[in-house]
């Protein structure tokens, strides 16, 4: 008889609350993981990186580029040695690049980081091997093959593949892929109509 009569009685009254705290803390992350296209970020897709309208003339510059045929974005920029530390790498750097935008602290012109610097020089190496290491009309000598081992490839390829564009204001006018809008249906009818009531 006692346990039917606890069956019946209500949650006790902190329970309420902390359910509803929960429920909405679970549908705001929901909400910002969707309207933030969080999902695109796993993936390897080059229009992944114009999300953030910051990056259009990264985007413009490489999709001119010949590197366009055969590297995508993370190619370069990311980290190739193991899966955990490519998407470690990707996490990191995607949290700070998020941050910064949506605090609008984003310089006029980008430029990367040294540990970024050390990734893009690890990566042009992997694809370039045989031109740094065998190219004989080059490496004649061994201490020209040792040299070129030493430097940054960007000392020589400083535009390659973005070219000279790097500001915001260089390509106001950049033909990029036109992305979705995350903003729901329901919302930007209720903002329409909040607009012309005014």
């Amino acid at each position: 008889m006692h346990k039917r009569i606890e069956k019946f009685l209500p949650p006790p009254a902190w329970q309420v609350p902390v359910i509803i705290l929960i429920g909405v803390i679970i549908g705001l992350g929901l909400y910002i993981f969707k309207i933030s296209n969080a999902a695109s970020y796993l993936s390897d897709d080059p229009e992944t990186c114009i999300n953030c309208h910051v990056m259009n003339p990264q985007y413009a510059t490489w999709n001119h580029s010949s590197h366009r045929e055969v590297a995508n974005c993370n190619d370069c920029h990311v980290p190739h040695n193991n899966v955990v530390n490519k998407y470690f790498f990707k996490a990191k750097d995607g949290l700070r690049h998020a941050t910064i935008f949506t605090l609008r602290a984003e310089p006029q012109v980008i430029f990367i980081k040294d540990e970024g610097k050390e990734v893009v020089q690890q990566n042009c190496i992997r694809c370039h091997e045989k031109l740094v290491t065998d190219n004989a009309g080059i490496a004649r000598f061994e201490t020209s093959r040792h040299f070129r081992m030493e430097r940054s490839c960007v000392e020589c390829h400083r535009e390659t593949p973005h070219g000279r564009v790097n500001s915001l204001a260089s390509v106001p006018h950049a033909q990029i892929p036109e992305l979705q809008s995350v903003v729901p249906e329901w919302l930007k009818k209720m903002m329409n109509k909040k607009k012309n009531n005014q």
